[in-house]
């Protein structure tokens, strides 16, 4: 029942590569953490890469339900392969020039009318 409830509550396409690890309530603030699924990169498949961890998670703003702010705590993994070289998948997480989901940083700019992280919203 939680994996279904999860795909509505992360940012698109997150569930399809990324696994929720945590949760946890501090305050007014709901810290989610995830971490990227097991899958080597389709671009690297031609490779000979084995899981070599994950990098420093980074922390995505996205949409507040019911007035809680909400911060993604996303970690990517890494991949490294016989020569010891590290490989890793670009995500585009976040708006151009923000901390935020794609979806929230759309919201923002067009509740408010400029691009979030330019004026203070939060």
């Amino acid at each position: 029942m939680l994996p279904e409830l999860v795909k509505y509550v992360l940012p698109s396409g997150f569930i399809n590569y990324f696994e929720l690890v945590g949760i946890k309530k501090e305050g007014d603030i709901l810290h989610l953490h995830l971490d990227e699924l097991p899958v080597i990169p389709s671009e690297y498949m031609h490779l000979h890469l084995s899981g070599n961890g994950f990098y420093a998670s980074s922390t995505i703003r996205d949409f507040p339900p019911r007035d809680k702010k909400v911060l993604l705590h996303v970690r990517r993994r890494r991949w490294v392969d016989e020569s010891g070289k590290s490989y890793s998948r670009s995500w585009g997480l976040t708006a151009d020039g923000t901390r935020y989901s794609k979806e929230f940083a759309c919201f923002l700019k067009e509740a408010f009318g400029y691009p979030p992280d330019t004026r203070p919203i939060s």
